[in-house]
């Protein structure tokens, strides 16, 4: 996923109070981020209004504690689990136990996890046949 901010270098320090980033590389106006084993591409020059219902969904292992650092980081956190971000990109976390997607025993080791699922994500992938 891409989004637009106004600055690479502020976008990476926010983001960065966020989320444990890793720089993959930067070429002039673009920078590549990993956050766990997602990936995130920052653009530089924000062209269109601040985001209404279009939005970026991001999947954390502690959703409290990336919406309080939003809160600290001085943005606005609203309808239980989005905040817009300095460029008014909607950002929507989501706790990885309320998801139906697993990761693999070798992502989450690497990761140094140990993950569970909320029973109305696991009542989800038991009605699909997945659990």
């Amino acid at each position: 996923m891409a989004i637009e901010v106004g600055s690479i270098d502020e976008a990476l320090a926010f983001y960065g109070s966020l989320f444990a980033l890793e720089l993959r590389g930067r070429i002039p106006g673009m920078a590549f981020v990993d956050m766990g084993d997602q990936f995130l591409a920052l653009a530089e020059g924000r062209t269109q209004g601040p985001d209404a219902r279009r939005h970026l969904g991001l999947v954390v292992d502690d959703r409290e504690a990336v919406l309080a650092a939003a809160r600290e980081a001085g943005v606005d956190v609203f309808g239980g689990n989005s905040f817009l971000d300095p460029w008014r990109n909607q950002i929507q976390v989501v706790a990885y136990a309320d998801v139906q997607f697993a990761k693999t025993p070798e992502v989450l080791r690497g990761m140094g996890l140990e993950l569970e699922k909320s029973e109305r994500a696991l009542a989800e992938l038991r009605e699909k046949g997945l659990a």
